[in-house]
């Protein structure tokens, strides 16, 4: 029995995929859920199991675009599975009874090459002819100064008898002072993954649509390094995940929103739409390109809590098992740019979101503290936000907010109650 392989919806309104990667072979034998392929979405990267086993025979070739329905792979269901049965055994016994032939030629060989060199030894050579010195020839002492310059001899103009190049012209040859030639010049080229194609129209698109701006903001870090290094160790081993940066700063993120309700609208045509819960997306980076999975209702969620879904769905974005659902939606967006080195950034608007928080390295730096110079972590952080419906006021009021949570972490985000906090 032949089976048709079609490519199934990946998700709503996904109407189109493109094989990114056989993972089989044509002809192969396959096992039923066996991944079979990897298929690019504008969304994300699916893997395409094997609905039965069998002999498959691909359809589609790596890069094509296919619809959603469209036939990829037959599989032959009747086909018996392969068997194991070794053929080295006879080739192996074949090699023994013929190594001592192989041995006597190889032997033959090297003697008559040892001969053959030996003959050509006492061969006569031929005289070798004199060296004679014309127009563009540089003497031996020239040639040895141009070597070392650089230089090719034929780009110098020799002043000895007839036309020879001294001495004196290779020391007072210049090198060319035109591009330099003779390295690399290749180019490969490479085809962008539906997944890459669609981010980059989306921040096309924003740039385009939005009326985007950026406000900056620095945050003195040593309270939530204090927490962390007094708590992390504790933390990790009650709750098996460790206590980083992003839950506080998703906290923070989560009562500013609620402070400035703007910042967690959107528009849709004529109409602003806001929202009463925090579904908080995550920039991380993949092996397909830039993937964003949300943390829904993160209003809803403690340290632990968070920290959790942060690994969690950056282990499945990393390993392109991330789910289209679990990329949809979001109201607000954090990306970390730090985590590659970077000072400062403006970040781009995740549509159709009207802010997004650039989180970046954190450095020691010299600040005014209590009168005096003090050297302090200080991480940039940067709001870009949507001007049509965040006004200056409230988008430097949520940044401020979002500062000011940081660098008071146990008074407003944790209640003067640490451990409670912690779940410790």
């Amino acid at each position: 029995m032949i089976l048709e392989m079609k490519v199934p919806s990946p998700g709503e309104s996904i109407t189109e995929v493109e094989i990114a990667e056989w993972l089989v072979e044509d002809g192969d034998y396959v096992e039923k859920d066996q991944a079979i392929a990897e298929v690019d979405s504008d969304k994300a990267t699916l893997e395409l199991p094997a609905e039965e086993s069998g002999v498959i025979t691909l359809k589609a070739e790596v890069g094509d675009a296919v619809e959603v329905g469209a036939v990829v792979c037959l599989i032959d269901t009747s086909a018996e599975k392969p068997g194991g049965a070794s053929k080295g055994a006879s080739t192996a016994s074949g090699g023994d009874e013929g190594s001592g032939s192989d041995a006597e030629k190889d032997l033959t060989k090297q003697q008559e090459n040892t001969s053959n060199k030996k003959d050509s030894e006492k061969a006569p050579q031929p005289p070798q002819a004199k060296e004679t010195y014309a127009s563009g020839v540089a003497s031996p002492a020239a040639k040895k100064i141009l070597n070392e310059k650089g230089i090719e001899a034929s780009s110098v103009k020799g002043t000895g008898r007839d036309g020879r190049i001294t001495k004196d012209d290779a020391v007072n040859a210049v090198p060319s002072m035109g591009t330099p030639t003779g390295g690399n010049r290749g180019e490969t080229r490479s085809k962008l993954s539906m997944l890459r194609r669609k981010v980059a129209e989306r921040l096309v698109s924003a740039k385009n649509e939005t009326a985007m701006l950026t406000t900056f903001n620095e945050v003195d870090m040593s309270p939530i390094f204090e927490l962390r290094k007094q708590y992390k160790e504790a933390f990790k081993e009650k709750h098996g995940v460790g206590l980083g940066f992003m839950s506080f700063f998703t906290k923070a993120v989560v009562r500013a929103l609620e402070m400035y309700p703007a910042v967690n609208s959107m528009i849709d045509g004529k109409e602003m739409i806001s929202y009463d819960f925090a579904d908080i997306s995550i920039a991380v980076s993949g092996p397909k390109g830039l993937m964003v999975p949300v943390i829904r209702n993160a209003e809803n969620l403690t340290f632990r809590g968070i920290e959790a879904e942060v690994k969690r769905l950056a282990i499945r974005a990393r390993e392109g098992e991330i789910t289209v659902d679990e990329m949809t939606g979001g109201t607000f967006t954090i990306t970390n740019g730090g985590v590659f080195g970077s000072m400062l950034s403006t970040p781009i608007i995740n549509p159709p979101q009207s802010a997004i928080l650039g989180m970046h390295n954190i450095v020691e730096r010299p600040i005014v503290r209590d009168g005096a110079i003090a050297i302090a972590p200080i991480m940039y952080v940067a709001l870009s936000y949507d001007h049509r419906i965040i006004d200056g006021k409230e988008s430097v009021g949520f940044l401020v907010a979002v500062k000011e949570a940081l660098e008071s972490p146990e008074e407003l985000l944790m209640d003067n109650n640490v451990k409670k906090a912690l779940e410790m």
